[in-house]
């Protein structure tokens, strides 16, 4: 029967991209009772599952880069022997079990997945591509929270922010006594994931001395620079962790 399995021989090469995508977070946040627009539970949450994907898997990614309910993997190895389906299935429900065990979840939770053709350039360019999403939910969340304590019902606030300009939000925001360039970098910026080495002390008994050991370490940064600016650009091509 394995000849009616669709897309069994479906298969990518390295490096590639990986989206993963909370199914219905709207309303899961809600009922969880999340701080709006940002709560840091559920951000450091999200930051918990990227970091394990990295550390724990076996799968392997090399970077993560998530904000809001979106976590982003770039792989420049090929796990599953390149397969699609499996690559997808596999991400997307060790997310969701991993976000189940940072929350305490009792309700399941679900992620879509996708994988994306990518090279280091391209990778850059993605990065680059969903940082700016950042920016632009970073805003509008602020403006509709903000329009809802107002008054404003969330869909009378969707439908007044419709068609308005970033830079119009920003002084919106400025005139309510906020400046958005001011907020926490991770709610600007998001939160990368990503391997480096680490400077450790250890005992050897042999010696009965204290010897430093180097290792390598999966960290989480919240103080992330401009993807799209020159150092940022740098700064992504020397983490994404692809061979020269």
């Amino acid at each position: 029967m394995q000849e009616r399995e669709i897309f069994r021989n479906l298969s990518i090469f390295p490096p590639f991209i990986v989206r993963l995508d909370g199914r219905a977070f709207h309303r899961f946040t809600r009922d969880m009772g999340f701080e709006k627009p940002y709560d840091r539970r559920f951000s450091d949450a999200m930051a918990a599952v990227s970091e394990r994907l990295l550390s724990s898997s076996g799968l392997e990614p090399s970077f993560a880069y998530t904000f809001s309910d979106e976590i982003s993997l770039f792989f420049p190895r090929v796990p599953f022997n390149g397969r699609v389906e499996k690559i997808d299935s596999v991400c997307a429900s060790y997310a969701a079990s991993a976000l189940t065990l940072a929350l305490h979840l009792n309700e399941p939770v679900a992620f879509d997945s996708r994988v994306i053709l990518s090279d280091v350039p391209a990778a850059i360019e993605y990065m680059s591509m969903r940082q700016r999403e950042a920016w632009r939910n970073h805003i509008n969340g602020y403006c509709q929270q903000a329009l809802i304590k107002e008054g404003m019902t969330a869909t009378q606030a969707a439908r007044a922010l419709r068609g308005v300009k970033g830079p119009a939000m920003h002084e919106m925001m400025f005139e309510r006594g906020l400046n958005l360039a001011k907020t926490p970098a991770w709610e600007r910026r998001g939160i990368a994931c990503y391997r480096t080495e680490m400077l450790k002390e250890g005992y050897n008994p042999v010696t009965d001395e204290t010897v430093a050991t180097t290792r390598r370490v999966v960290v989480q940064d919240d103080d992330l620079p401009l993807f799209s600016e020159p150092d940022g650009e740098a700064w992504l091509h020397a983490h994404l962790g692809y061979p020269e």
